[in-house]
């Protein structure tokens, strides 16, 4: 139970702290440094409440200072309360109670952006766009989503009714909460019919289990070659990557170790399965938003010469965090040890024990990263995340593809053509005819998209430092002449970039029929790591060529 009465809180504090401070003074100079600190601490809060001209909240502010302390460290060690208890369970394990749907706040409006398929939110008749007006008795028009998640949220079993608006009308929906369990792997299929795809997202529990169950379907359909994709993965438990792995290498084979401060971090993983398939041709898709987890996974495949690694550079997230409970039922996920592949290397692309002048972690210099080898003698190197096989450069979309999906009108063209149509073609055979993006069009009339193209940046850019270093009088006439011929026009805008703007509205309209699975198959038809994917798998000897060492190409 937790105290309510603020002055007994510090009070007992104090008395603790100055507990230590007497216990360890003649015994140990760091641990009579912390317990003084927390006496000085203790003692702050006290004089604060007692003196401070208005009310202060004690509580607030012991976490304002916690959460900077902890800053002071990494990005990765974490204070979680109590009360945010259900949302690391959620992040650890992917499950939770509740209705099944990602919401969010567009434009002001708080809204169902995805409901899960197969959980109550979809099955009870939650779509895309829908307005939230109210949860059981309390009006949510104005509250954060923060705050309407966990409204929503609740033991399995329990009712709770939703109000929604939904164009012009206004529906009561009454669901039912389940344990919501979310898949590692939203989506599996055939790229082609030798070619199998697994899309993993997430390393939470049974993740293992999701990509082995995907496999074994995969196989069963006749796939003779694989592409894993863990591309924006952010990853997650490390004891699911070292089963991954494992679906594709030998018994007995180190995976990853952990190596910390504590002795009781420091562990060795290795494969303990026979693998379900150690030979099927396998290209591992990552970018730059691929980490941790999944960068154990693509790493150590790497390093057995395993896999053909295709995109771009992973994050570099080579740091190990593990959950240590505190009183009153709160945690703090911390930082214990940096994990290392098979080759050697650790990946960790930002040293947080250095900063610069200005308090900011600094990257490892490349000067400082450190060679390895995979199993065939191909380089790699340390310090910056895991390079990739085959480098494909980031798509970039015209701005105003940006700016048509920032400003929602992507998005609200997607629900409007949701309400008009029942059906649509399969996620693969889906298209945007010039008819529906005419319509799309003609749904623009009075509506603010405007954008600044790169071109006129530059101008901008141009004219900023020619102003700031005495040129400007002297080109003037040749910058607004500039201005002139690259201002655009909108209009031509949407033509030349049709194809930019046909993409985003067909992963919006695909989404209100087929959801997150959907978006993930619908994607894949003009998906550049996917294609050079192909190109390499068909290649055979290609293949063979990028996993040995004196042909390596980037």
């Amino acid at each position: 139970m937790k105290l309510k009465n603020k002055t007994v809180l510090v009070l007992l504090a104090s008395v603790l702290t100055l507990g230590l401070l007497f216990s360890f003074s003649n015994k140990d100079d760091k641990l009579f440094s912390i317990a003084k600190n927390l006496d000085i601490f203790a003692s702050l809060i006290r004089e604060l409440d007692s003196y401070y001209v208005d009310e202060i909240d004690p509580e607030k502010l012991v976490t304002v200072g916690i959460a900077a302390m902890l800053e002071e460290l990494d990005p990765y060690t974490e204070f979680i309360p109590e009360e945010n208890s259900d949302d690391f369970r959620l992040m650890t394990t992917g499950e939770y109670g509740g209705v099944g749907a990602l919401i969010g706040n567009r434009t002001g409006i708080n809204m169902i952006l995805m409901p899960y398929k197969g959980f109550p939110a979809q099955v009870g008749g939650l779509r895309i766009g829908d307005e939230i007006l109210m949860v059981d008795t309390v009006n949510v028009r104005e509250k954060l989503t923060s705050d309407i998640s966990k409204l929503l949220k609740g033991p399995a079993n329990t009712p709770v009714m939703v109000e929604v608006k939904r164009g012009d009308d206004t529906l009561s929906v009454n669901l039912t909460r389940k344990k919501i369990v979310i898949s590692n792997v939203p989506y599996y299929g055939k790229l082609d019919e030798q070619t199998g795809y697994i899309k993993l997202t997430d390393f939470t529990t049974n993740a293992s289990a999701d990509v082995r169950k995907a496999l074994i379907d995969l196989k069963s359909q006749g796939i003779t070659r694989l592409v894993l994709d863990v591309r924006d993965n952010p990853g997650g438990i490390l004891k699911e990557a070292v089963e991954i792995v494992n679906l594709f290498i030998p018994k007995g084979k180190e995976v990853v170790k952990t190596i910390g401060k504590l002795e009781s971090v420091n562990a060795v993983y290795k494969t303990t399965k026979t693998p379900l398939d150690k030979d099927i041709p396998l290209v591992v898709l990552i970018n730059e938003r691929s980490a941790s987890a999944a960068e154990i996974v693509a790493g150590a495949l790497q390093d057995y010469d395993r896999a053909v690694l295709i995109g771009r550079k992973t994050f570099g997230k080579g740091l190990v965090q593990t959950s240590i409970p505190l009183s009153y039922n709160s945690q703090v996920k911390v930082t214990t040890a940096k994990y290392y592949i098979p080759s050697g290397r650790c990946i960790q692309a930002i040293d947080y024990s250095n900063r610069d002048e200005n308090g900011n972690s600094i990257a490892i210099p490349d000067s400082l990263r450190k060679q390895f080898k995979t199993k065939n003698g191909r380089i790699v190197l340390d310090g910056a995340g895991i390079e990739p096989d085959t480098k494909v450069e980031l798509k970039s979309y015209s701005p105003i593809a940006y700016s048509l999906v920032a400003r929602n009108h992507v998005f609200d063209f997607g629900t409007e053509f949701f309400r008009a149509n029942k059906e649509i073609a399969s996620p693969r055979e889906f298209e945007i005819t010039d008819k529906i993006y005419d319509g799309f069009i003609k749904s623009l009339e009075g509506k603010e998209y405007d954008y600044t193209t790169y071109v006129e940046k530059s101008i901008e850019d141009l004219e900023k430092y020619a102003q700031k270093e005495k040129y400007y009088d002297e080109i003037k006439v040749q910058i607004e002449d500039l201005k002139k011929k690259v201002s655009h026009s909108k209009e031509q805008d949407l033509v030349t970039f049709k194809q930019d703007i046909k993409d985003a509205l067909l992963e919006e309209i695909v989404s209100r029929y087929y959801f997150q699975e959907g978006i993930i198959e619908a994607s894949l038809r003009k998906d550049a790591e996917v294609e050079k994917s192909l190109e390499v798998l068909n290649d055979r000897s290609r293949m063979t060529k990028l996993l040995i060492a004196s042909n390596r190409s980037k």
